[in-house]
């Protein structure tokens, strides 16, 4: 009742504090949207918005030898990603609070593998946060690998300069609540294609490797200190998580509006059908994230740690 308490008390502060910011943001963005829609509707009753669209109707096909359908390992890949996502947005968030951890770990440095330096002692969510990195990038390898491995890369990496003016345009049909036509099994659309490229080329090298410089493993002293500092690393490491959340949020958005059912076979039960089956196996991955968020608190979490290294608190 105490811990429920303090909770209650904390979030009633938060909100007298921020109220009128939130109350605002939220004004601002749905008169913004509003706008936008109303805008890309105009735009589309023109003759030059209609040529545009008829010219560039958002897809660019893909080549003849490009393959077919999703295949089982892409959407072992996607619940992967979205379970250690999920886990590391929620430690970033503790880690960003500067509250004192519950417990500090220290690396067992008599066990493989040994370093001559010391192990430095870090806080038991900052040690549980960097064993979700470390999977969640062993998890992109074998996605990468298996990408280019299976031909499937086609799928996200642009091969015709066509995309641009066609991602503009599946944009311009979003706006407009008017959604492009397509046909993800065989094809994503150009703002699609253009969206996961970022997520797995740009983004995602860009939160390993800041990241690390983040992280324990970076050097103290030395060229890479210099070449990389520690305060461009926080600059830019916090922006790329919110990315990740932003387009998470719409991508979950997308799928629920635009054929849930189909969608949800196509990335969790590799078939091209209307049935439930691809719900429930979506229903169920929800389901191991909840339950791994409700057992991720520190008791557990120093359990494990201590198998790996002295814990203390």
């Amino acid at each position: 009742m105490t811990m429920t308490s303090t909770k209650s008390t904390r979030a009633a502060e938060w909100w007298r504090a921020q109220r009128k910011r939130v109350l605002w943001t939220t004004f601002i963005a749905v008169v913004s949207l509003v706008v936008v829609v109303l805008l890309a509707r105009w735009f589309r009753e023109l003759p030059a918005g209609q040529s545009f669209i008829e010219t560039y109707p958002g897809i660019v096909p893909p080549p003849e030898w490009a393959p077919t359908g999703i295949p089982a390992w892409l959407a072992w890949q996607h619940f992967l990603n979205a379970f250690f996502l999920l886990l590391i947005v929620r430690t970033g968030y503790q880690l960003r609070s500067k509250k004192r951890p519950p417990g500090f770990w220290t690396r067992d440095n008599t066990r493989w593998p040994r370093t001559k330096r010391s192990p430095r002692r870090m806080g038991i969510f900052l040690w549980f946060h960097l064993w979700l990195d470390a999977l969640w990038v062993l998890t992109g390898l074998s996605y990468v690998v298996l990408l280019f491995a299976t031909g499937q890369w086609v799928r996200i990496v642009p091969t015709d300069w066509a995309v641009v003016p066609n991602a503009i345009s599946a944009a311009l049909q979003y706006a407009s609540l008017e959604w492009p036509t397509e046909n993800s099994w065989v094809v994503y659309n150009s703002l699609q294609q253009l969206a996961y490229f970022t997520v797995v080329f740009i983004a995602s090298p860009l939160a390993i490797l800041t990241g690390l410089r983040l992280s324990s493993a970076w050097p103290l002293e030395g060229p890479l200190v210099r070449a990389f500092p520690e305060k461009l690393a926080k600059t830019l490491h916090y922006p790329v998580m919110l990315f990740f959340i932003a387009f998470t949020f719409v991508h979950v958005v997308l799928v629920l509006t635009t054929g849930a059912l189909r969608k949800l076979n196509q990335m969790y039960a590799v078939r091209d059908t209307d049935d439930w089956i691809g719900f429930g196996v979506f229903a169920a991955s929800v389901i191991v994230m909840v339950v791994a968020w409700v057992l991720a608190k520190p008791p557990l979490l120093k359990r494990i740690a201590a198998s790996s290294g002295r814990v203390q608190g």
